[in-house]
């Protein structure tokens, strides 16, 4: 089904986000949307729409013109992701995750010269990027490895025991993060790119889970030997607070905000067919409908306020190297991960056994299930214990 709701940006927009938006917005209601019960129901990858974002450049969008990128602004990445996300949870968190790594590679590493071709490589053969961060061993910190880069002939070798992968094995390439070498301590961190010609994938298990079915992320044993160049120089420790955490909770918070949305559209269409049945008469359930709304509304304001919090200070390492910008961005991840799956619940409950059951237009229940992953994605426990440590000595909060 597919219900058609207003547009509006974010952010104003320029001409090269205007036209990337419009092409990520066909897509979505056009491919995204028709396959997007095949793909949760068989926990396949969405290989039509991501073929299709590759059909219009989309997976090259956040790297500059100057590399043959199309040289969209964040802030478009970041509504495409909300579009997406409406119609397909799969292929926007797919969408997302590989727009992290460009993003990543862009701000950290495009002025090596291995970096700044294979960038060009992804603009040109819309090269699908999936990452290798969390690690059995470290209890979901990624700020910690286990495994590490290692002095090889001709370049490092490494082998790494990931408890998911998502989509690894769709990827043409994989930034993964190890210790620097075997003697550093597990925080002293880079991030490594190997191509699919250059690393193994040992599948640990299977992939049959509740929700996000379509991202295909089972667990692996990662094993590669890349050469030097590939290793990005600057430290994961800075990395990851300037961009790649950051990054992932306001992504990721479009994308949840987008399936929210459409759970609500879903049950509001629910109401006004039951309106439309009793002329004259508000039914029972436009009541529960204006409290989804209004907890919408609360998620659709975190969401942008995240945004605008991180656009003030794109080019500011200095502040996102901070402990006030450390809690921003684990509250936006902890605030909206909590409220997506509340709204998609009540939902339900305004549409009641049809917005339960699978094959009406009013169904929810994939949404909600897909939402159900949001406090996974970097366990909102252990946000909140980074959180409770960084509360006692920060000031800037």
């Amino acid at each position: 089904m597919t219900i058609s709701v207003p547009r509006k940006a974010f952010v104003a927009r320029s001409e090269a986000d205007e036209a990337f938006l419009q092409g990520v917005c066909r897509i979505a209601d056009e491919v995204a949307a028709k396959h997007v019960g095949d793909v949760d129901m068989h926990a396949r990858f969405p290989k039509e729409s991501i073929d299709a974002l590759k059909d219009v450049k989309a997976l090259s969008a956040f790297v500059p013109m100057a590399l043959d990128g199309g040289g969209v602004s964040f802030a478009a990445i970041a509504e495409a992701c909300f579009e997406l996300g409406k119609r397909c949870g799969a292929t926007a968190m797919i969408f997302a995750m590989h727009q992290i790594q460009v993003v990543t590679l862009v701000r950290h590493a495009a002025k090596q010269p291995f970096f700044e071709e294979h960038l060009r490589r992804v603009a040109a053969e819309q090269r699908l990027i999936a990452s290798v961060t969390s690690e059995v061993g470290t209890g979901g910190d990624m700020g910690s490895s286990v495994a590490a880069l290692t002095p090889a002939e001709g370049g490092h070798t490494f082998t790494k025991q990931a408890p998911t992968v998502s989509y690894g094995a769709y990827a043409d390439d994989l930034l993964t993060t190890l210790r620097r070498d075997p003697k550093a301590k597990g925080g002293d961190q880079v991030a490594v790119l190997s191509r699919a010609d250059q690393h193994r994938l040992d599948p640990q298990g299977t992939w049959d889970p509740f929700g996000m079915r379509g991202t295909c992320s089972p667990g692996y044993i990662v094993s590669a030997t890349v050469p030097a160049e590939q290793v990005v120089e600057q430290p994961f420790a800075a990395i990851a607070p300037q961009s790649m955490v950051p990054v992932s909770h306001i992504l990721w918070s479009h994308l949840w905000l987008g399936i929210a949305t459409d759970a609500f559209d879903r049950s509001r269409a629910f109401v006004r067919a039951a309106a439309k049945r009793t002329p004259g008469m508000t039914p029972p359930a436009a009541t529960k409908l204006s409290h989804v709304m209004g907890d919408l509304q609360l998620l659709r304001g975190e969401v942008k306020a995240g945004l605008a919090d991180y656009l003030e200070h794109f080019d500011d390492p200095a502040w996102l190297m901070t402990m006030g910008a450390a809690l921003r961005f684990n509250n936006l991840k902890i605030a909206t991960s909590d409220q997506v799956s509340k709204i998609c619940q009540r939902a339900m409950g305004v549409s009641g056994i049809v917005g339960f059951k699978n094959d009406t237009p009013f169904a929810v229940g994939r949404h909600l299930r897909d939402s159900m992953s949001a406090c996974l994605m970097i366990a909102n426990d252990r946000i909140h214990s980074t959180n409770a440590g960084l509360l006692l000595i920060a000031k800037e909060v």
